[in-house]
């Protein structure tokens, strides 16, 4: 016989917790939030289909990725078949970083994170760099801040795809107004322990395993995004005065000459590249600036390199 917990007045029952849950949704009054457990995977898929990717997360001093130190970075496993459906979840790979100053007081509010908890940690690039080998794909929410993190860590980083579950997945057209990971979760019907990276990579999956609106997981519709490649159009030497209206159409201002000139761009996908530089030709310079879109595919974006 299975092994079942004993219960007590101070530990209800899980089944009648589990049903007076379903009695209060069923009101139509409610709407509880459960525990995040465990990962829901497809059952019914072909092995010889599956194919490797790899959550990351990583908790760090700070927010600028060319001085501030990882502190833990966890890797989470999983195989997906081509529908993007996650099929597995494998034992992740945890580990934590002593960085050479002392963590900041604000850091270890969010994370939990101490400067004992660290003390004599370090992360080795070698296993990292082993245990990503078999991956196709590597993910992370806000895949811009921890790609330039993870790069720092070890080169075999750069020689993969990247994806981020935050900004490829259109989560406003599914009826999401947000795109944090706890916002997101709770619009999924579950919470989780957040700001440790293990249990965010683990949420993450889950998110991404859920079907959408349209019936597809938001796995599938990410891994379509990192798939197609986009071209990065910078408008170099734009017209001052023309500021407003590039950033009403949706460009950023790049202010650092390490990541390229200091200019406005944007990305476009790749069936809107002429589209777009006829709008800056009449709209913006009102001649032809003779611009040199680059082409960007899952390996170079969300680095520097692009």
């Amino acid at each position: 016989m299975p092994y079942a917990a004993p219960t007590s007045p101070d530990q209800p029952d899980p089944a009648a917790l589990e049903a007076m849950a379903a009695q209060l949704e069923a009101s139509g009054r409610y709407r509880l939030l459960r525990r995040f457990e465990t990962c829901t995977l497809h059952a019914d898929f072909d092995p010889a289909t599956l194919k490797r990717g790899v959550y990351l997360d990583t908790e760090t001093t700070g927010t600028d990725g060319h001085k501030d130190e990882i502190l833990e970075l966890a890797m989470v496993p999983f195989d997906y078949d081509p529908h993007g459906r996650l099929c597995a979840v494998h034992a992740p790979f945890v580990a934590l970083n002593q960085p050479t100053k002392p963590i900041p007081p604000e850091i270890t509010k969010i994370t939990g994170l101490t400067d004992d908890m660290v003390a004599g940690q370090i992360i080795d690039p070698g296993a990292v760099a082993a245990f990503i080998a078999p991956a196709v794909i590597i993910i992370a929410h806000n895949a811009a801040f921890d790609r330039l993190f993870a790069e720092r860590l070890t080169e075999a980083f750069k020689l993969k795809g990247w994806a981020c579950s935050m900004s490829q997945v259109d989560w406003k057209g599914q009826g999401f107004e947000g795109t944090k990971l706890a916002y997101l979760a709770s619009q999924c019907g579950f919470f989780f322990d957040g700001h440790r990276a293990e249990n965010d990579c683990l949420a993450g999956l889950e998110i991404l395993g859920r079907p959408l609106q349209d019936g597809r997981t938001g796995l599938a519709q990410l891994l379509d995004a990192a798939r197609a490649p986009t071209w990065r159009i910078v408008a170099e030497r734009s017209p001052f005065e023309m500021k407003d209206k590039l950033k009403a159409r949706g460009y950023r201002w790049n202010g650092e000459d390490a990541a390229g000139p200091k200019a406005w761009f944007t990305d476009v996908a790749e069936a809107d590249r002429d589209a777009e530089l006829l709008f800056l030709t009449q709209e913006i310079y009102g001649y032809d600036p003779q611009l040199s879109p680059k082409r960007i595919t899952a390996f170079e974006r969300f680095s520097e390199r692009a």
